[in-house]
């Protein structure tokens, strides 16, 4: 194997987890040029990432199509033994099918799945056995490999690593309130109650991107006579990881900060909403704590994804979380 290409343009959580086959594949093929095509916007995450030789960019909101085609043609000319698709929308079916690639890999629900070389059955969990992302990822290389998944993992630089050095003179916990999808958020005042019940000795920062902004700002103002700090829109990507991997604990959404924890191997407590760990997207962190209900909600979960309001009106999968909870995961730990 001289030459594989992986995809994986969806979200950045999603870029994060595929780096698992990074992984693996580094592991197998060593002398391999491995190249990375993700969605603009996630390529702050894998710089100087020591297994990738070349991201490869898909800008999908200007020209997204202009651009597909600008990849396609690229991708050819590199010649590829592989490529291995994770996602399973037409556009990167597309770009799998036509690339010309010796193997052409992905799953079997994507459109252009009759043309690849390998289709993988694609698994939403099912009991009795429930699949991690990871694994559902390591199917597309098994057969390359072997058949145990590598975690992912993320390379903060040494420049990030000193950056964030200021921010931990003392213990501190990270807290990353936001997600992109409302019935995956911790609402902003049960945030607020929990830090609150924090003991006082602790610094608290509070993480995310430049549109966390004013949500972050919302629960800093009401909790600014404690020792908090708002960071969103202050630190990069890789910058957050490096603060989070030393924090005593992580506390996020089921979202891509969570997978942010799990690359680095950091603690973290996942608090799921609406959604289930068994959807195989839950924190892979040695320590790691899992936050729900306690409460037998008929509607949940609403869906295999967020959404953009309860649907009951009551959100009670969240409003139902105690206090209690989130600090037993700092006490255990």
């Amino acid at each position: 194997m001289q030459k594989v290409l992986v995809i994986q343009t969806a979200f950045i959580g999603d870029a994060v987890l595929a780096t698992g086959l990074l992984e693996k594949l580094y592991n197998y093929f060593p002398d391999a040029q491995i190249d990375y095509l993700i969605r603009k916007g996630n390529e702050g995450l894998f710089v100087k990432h020591p297994f990738i030789k070349e991201l490869l960019i898909w800008n999908k909101k200007k020209n997204k199509f202009f651009h597909l085609l600008s990849l396609l043609f690229r991708i050819r000319a590199k010649k590829y033994d592989a490529v291995i698709n994770v996602q399973r929308f037409a556009s990167t079916g597309f770009l799998t099918a036509f690339s010309g690639a010796k193997q052409k890999i992905g799953f079997n629900k994507n459109p252009f799945s009759s043309l690849f070389t390998q289709s993988v059955e694609h698994i939403i969990n099912s009991e009795p056995q429930y699949l991690h992302e990871i694994e559902r990822n390591h199917l597309l290389i098994k057969n390359l490999t072997n058949n145990i998944p590598a975690k992912p993992k993320l390379y903060p630089t040494e420049n990030d690593f000193l950056f964030v050095e200021k921010y931990k003179t003392k213990n501190y916990i990270c807290i990353a309130p936001s997600s992109v999808w409302f019935t995956k958020q911790f609402p902003a005042d049960k945030w607020i109650s929990f830090i609150h019940s924090l003991p006082i000795s602790l610094n608290i920062y509070l993480l995310g991107a430049s549109s966390d902004f004013n949500l972050c700002e919302e629960i800093y103002s009401q909790c600014s006579h404690l020792s908090i700090d708002s960071l969103a829109g202050k630190l990069n990507f890789l910058q957050s990881v490096a603060l989070m991997k030393d924090a005593l604990m992580n506390y996020v959404n089921d979202s891509a900060p969570m997978h942010f924890a799990s690359a680095v191997n950091a603690s973290v407590t996942a608090i799921y909403c609406s959604t289930l760990p068994a959807f195989g997207f839950g924190p892979l962190s040695d320590e790691s704590v899992i936050i729900e209900t306690t409460e037998k909600l008929l509607c949940r979960p609403c869906g295999l994804h967020g959404k953009k309001q309860c649907p009951q009106l009551h959100f009670n999968c969240a409003n139902t979380i105690k206090n209690a909870q989130l600090l037993n995961a700092l006490n255990d730990m």
